[in-house]
């Protein structure tokens, strides 16, 4: 590999006659001398003294003087070279490094220690406003429970088909098939035993009836409708006697002097009952899972009706416009 210094050539050649010379010499100057020697002779162009340096008096080059100086010049322009890279390299970082600092300017940091981002305006004098929230938290929604409590909210149309619609009902699915429906302001008159003044004492307005059956079960449920909540709930507790059985539309008289099962429960201003007993007149007792299961079915389901009135009443409230 070669970095530009003077190399021996594998065969020195044999100028003017001279013998070969051994590694080491001055063969580079010799092989200059040959060419130089050849183009001029003895003298420099024109018949003028030999412009070689170290020519002796004869006019002969100094070979190897001139072997010396173009080494020298050669060692000269590679520093040269070397010289201007290292020069141009520096030139070129001075020139980067002023770009990165005047771009620095252009995005740097704000006195707040806040960055700017490239493209965005500066911060202004004032701070930009955040979003706004209303320090009133909103109004909760309206509970379902308020609209069954209070005469003075519960406002829905009240029938024997609203709380009892079909013809069926299903319950975790065991099918139970509607008969007869009514309703009535004379609440005594739908009841037995003791129940009658019982809903009397505590201001009943109305009781709405319907009887269900299911293999060789019936089950009348009666919802007494009263002022407030309050007054539904002492009619629950003081309750005795039970709900009067409905027969018809396919029913039969049941529970006629024999044993059934009575419940009572309320929620809101109502209070419901039920009725449970065989249709053949067979007695109830404790093993008969089938009534009892009957009776839960039917609370369960005017539970759920009772209820559904005043949520939707509630949503019918939450929708309004306010005043």
């Amino acid at each position: 590999m070669s970095f530009g210094g003077p190399q021996w050539p594998q065969e020195p050649q044999q100028p003017y006659g001279q013998q070969p010379q051994q590694p080491g010499q001055q063969q580079y100057g010799q092989q200059h001398g040959q060419q130089y020697g050849s183009q001029y002779g003895s003298q420099g162009p024109g018949g003028q003294p030999s412009p070689f340096p170290g020519a002796t008096d004869g006019g002969t080059p100094d070979w190897g003087a001139l072997a010396d100086a173009s080494a020298a010049g050669r060692r000269r322009k590679r520093w040269l070279v070397v010289g201007g890279g290292v020069l141009a390299a520096l030139v070129v970082g001075a020139v980067v490094a002023t770009a990165v600092v005047n771009s620095n300017k252009g995005n740097g940091t704000a006195k707040n220690g806040t960055v700017t981002p490239t493209g965005s305006a500066a911060p202004s004098g004032s701070p930009t406003p955040g979003p706004s929230f209303s320090s009133v938290a909103p109004p909760p929604p309206p509970n379902p429970k308020d609209y069954i409590s209070d005469e003075k909210k519960d406002k829905a149309p009240l029938s024997a088909e609203g709380l009892f619609p079909g013809k069926k009902l299903t319950m975790s699915g065991r099918a139970y098939t509607k008969g007869a429906t009514s309703s009535t302001t004379d609440c005594a008159s739908v009841t037995q035993g003791g129940l009658g003044a019982v809903l009397k004492k505590n201001g009943c307005d109305r009781v709405i009836r319907a009887t269900y059956v299911k293999d060789g079960v019936a089950i009348t449920v009666g919802v007494a409708v009263f002022p407030t909540e309050a007054a539904a709930l002492k009619a629950k507790n003081q309750a005795s006697g039970g709900i009067a059985p409905l027969a018809g539309a396919g029913v039969k008289d049941f529970c006629r002097a024999t044993v059934c099962l009575r419940r009572a429960n309320s929620i809101g201003r109502y209070a419901y009952f039920t009725q449970a007993g065989f249709t053949d007149g067979k007695k109830v007792t404790t093993s008969d899972k089938g009534v009892f299961q009957a009776s839960d079915d039917l609370g369960t389901f005017a539970f759920n009706q009772i209820y559904a009135r005043g949520k939707s009443q509630a949503s019918a409230a939450a929708g309004a416009p306010q005043e």
